[in-house]
């Protein structure tokens, strides 16, 4: 046992092995350089040494430059794509910049078709801030309130006709109510025959077929018709007079024989209101002056 413990002593290390044979190529290759070590037996031995050697280290030499080239242009690629990103970022910001402004110039132009319209009122615009969930503009705020003089009772249209009325004021903000939510009643007259009939809300009908509905129509001539108009009543409480409201889609008649009831389609879009238009003359304020 001792005598393997002292043979496995005596071996050096592989790390001195590697010196002693780095510091041995060293030497050469300065004698090489100083002593012209290039021909006979030295030379001969020097070749089998330092040309490998010179090989290799060409070969590293050679990899790691292609290494270093490949590196500088996958810099180059990634400096360029992140530049093309950024340019790809700013012109979509761009584009849909572009886009809501040409929204926003179609819905003030319609505002300006509906104030030349309705222009024996007075009115004020606004924008739609929020709403309640869902998919229908049935109650929501608009950016108007008692600051910009909107009180209670105010008529709102939109599009081409009547949106609904304000419930409710704060100092700069206001909530309205749509013509089609469930609880939502108008007074309305049918355009081409002067019959009057009520007009309400119905959410469960918007879903399906995206109308609302009409009753108590006194149609004793027939004369009513799909298509007509629909606007707001003269004997109306709450809502100013001769605002459309849609058009009529279907007519049934009662049981009674005596009214008939149906659907309207609106005017307004209750799925994509952004700007409304108020009506600052009150209704109650127009019947006093008149």
């Amino acid at each position: 046992m001792s005598r393997i413990k002292r043979k496995k002593q005596n071996i050096l290390p592989a790390r001195y092995i590697l010196l002693i044979f780095t510091v041995v190529c060293f030497f050469l290759l300065m004698g090489s350089f100083l002593f012209n070590w290039t021909s006979g037996p030295v030379g001969t031995a020097a070749s089998y040494v330092f040309i490998p050697m010179q090989k290799g280290m060409t070969s590293v030499g050679n990899w790691i430059s292609d290494k270093a080239t490949e590196l500088a242009s996958l810099k180059n690629v990634m400096q360029e794509n992140e530049q093309l990103q950024a340019k790809v970022d700013q012109l979509t910001e761009e584009l849909n910049t572009l886009k809501l402004e040409r929204y926003d110039t179609e819905d003030l132009r319609k505002l300006m078709a509906l104030d030349d319209k309705y222009s024996n009122y007075n009115k004020v615009a606004a924008s739609v801030i929020s709403k309640d969930a869902g998919n229908w503009f049935e109650t929501f705020l608009i950016d108007k309130g008692s600051k910009d003089g909107i009180k209670v009772g105010m008529n709102v249209i939109a599009d081409s006709g009547l949106v609904g009325i304000i419930t409710y004021v704060g100092p700069n903000y206001s909530k309205v109510r749509s013509i089609i939510d469930d609880n939502c009643n108008v007074s309305g007259m049918v355009l081409s025959t002067s019959d009057n009939c009520i007009v309400s809300g119905n959410l469960e009908k918007m879903d399906s077929s995206q109308m609302i509905l009409f009753s108590n129509l006194r149609d004793s001539k027939d004369a009513v018709a799909v298509g007509d108009q629909v606007v707001t009543s003269y004997i109306s409480s709450q809502y100013v007079q001769g605002l459309l409201i849609g058009y009529i889609s279907e007519i049934n008649e009662n049981s009674n024989n005596l009214t008939k009831s149906g659907t309207i389609t609106p005017v307004v879009d209750f799925e994509h209101l952004k700007h409304v238009l108020i009506i600052t003359d009150m209704k109650t304020e127009i019947e006093e002056e008149e």
